[in-house]
């Protein structure tokens, strides 16, 4: 009776191992299966950060696109503009040159004709004075 006592005791312990190993490797087995879970969530979720921070920093660098065009684009008009005035100088410049140049000429000009038309005046008299002496 004892030994049947001490063999159902052995085998209750057996038993009880079996079901503790059983018992370890469903729990080993859950959690490596709730490990697997937490760093798919993980990935995802480190994923879906980078994909942001990703999206942020295409949106800045956007952004900062735009603006240095934007800034381009008036430093353009500011020189565009500068250089319109410029030239405008520049050719107002020239035609009071070009103009007081004419004017110069011009009155070389006059005072050319004008010294013809007394010799052409005094030839005429001295002409008309002889022709006079002449009768």
């Amino acid at each position: 009776h004892e030994r049947e006592h001490d063999r159902e005791i052995s085998e209750l312990i057996t038993k009880h191992e079996e079901e503790m190993e059983k018992l370890r490797a469903e729990l080993n087995k859950e959690q490596q299966h709730l490990l697997d879970d937490l760093r798919q969530q993980m990935a995802a979720t480190h994923k879906a950060e980078i994909e942001q921070a990703q999206l942020q920093l295409q949106t800045l660098h956007s952004l900062e696109l735009e603006a240095l065009r934007l800034s381009l684009n008036n430093m353009h008009t500011s020189q565009l503009e500068l250089t319109q005035s410029n030239l405008r100088k520049e050719k107002e410049t020239a035609l009071v040159e070009l103009r007081e140049m004419l004017n110069d000429k011009r009155a070389q000009e006059v005072a050319i004709l004008q010294s013809r038309y007394q010799l052409e005046q005094d030839k005429i008299k001295k002409q008309c004075l002889k022709e006079k002496e002449d009768l």
